[in-house]
């Protein structure tokens, strides 16, 4: 081959090199930019993926706490309501317990005391000038006409259950025995109950007259301390109807 010959392949060589490295540049290019593309569109469907999943738990938590609001309102609504059914519950407990006597109670009112008269001043029978139990039912229920609110005797409450009975020379009161001198002790209105008792022709001036030692102190101050009942309740004959 000559070196015309030569020279023209040499150049055909060079020139078919020049464009299989073009080609292949351009290639790779192509490439490149599709994988930068294809990496892009994944990382913003990745993104969009993970805005919508944590768009879902926002509105879920939302939705859970509108529902534990509505909990908690339907709570505060139900423990006012149980509140307020309490507080009725506790006055009416309250109220039972006064009635049934099982609370400590203060106020105005009279005491009265009573002692045996001294035999050795009076003539007659003994007898007469001894406080029975009798005389002591008749002094409660003048009380208890008079609206007495309390009464005890001796420190014992005196309630519906309530007897007094002679036993001996003492009198029991709540199956308690007591003696005397008995301090009966009466929580209403002074100036009523002191009426009541010191009346012309009324129990204390019968009791007076028998020879009897009465003394009677009406109140006005709220300083008379009535006990509770410590008795039991019982019902011995009687059944709840159903």
């Amino acid at each position: 081959m000559d070196k015309k010959n030569k020279l023209k392949v040499s150049l055909l060589l060079g020139i078919m090199c020049l464009l299989l490295t073009l080609g292949i540049s351009i290639q790779i290019n192509t490439v490149n930019n599709s994988s930068t593309t294809v990496g892009r569109t994944l990382a913003e469907n990745e993104l969009r993926d993970s805005v919508l999943r944590w768009k879902q738990k926002y509105e879920n938590a939302f939705k859970d706490l509108e529902n534990k609001e509505k909990e908690l309102d339907e709570l505060r609504e139900q423990v006012a309501n149980k509140d307020e059914s309490y507080g009725g519950l506790t006055d009416k407990l309250k109220n039972y317990n006064l009635m049934l006597g099982n609370t400590e109670l203060i106020g105005k009112g009279v005491i009265i005391t009573l002692k045996d008269g001294d035999s050795s001043l009076l003539k007659g029978f003994a007898n007469d000038y001894i406080v029975h139990n009798g005389d002591l039912l008749e002094i409660v229920n003048a009380l208890k006409n008079a609206d007495a609110d309390a009464i005890s005797i001796n420190d014992q409450r005196i309630v519906g259950g309530t007897s007094i009975n002679c036993v001996g020379n003492v009198i029991k009161i709540n199956d308690e025995k007591i003696a005397a001198p008995f301090v009966i002790k009466a929580i209403g209105r002074p100036i009523q109950l002191y009426s009541s008792l010191t009346m012309p022709g009324g129990y204390l001036e019968i009791l007076k007259n028998a020879g009897v030692q009465v003394d009677i102190q009406e109140i006005e101050k709220e300083s008379i301390i009535i006990p509770k009942y410590n008795g039991v309740y019982k019902f011995e004959h009687a059944t709840i109807y159903e």
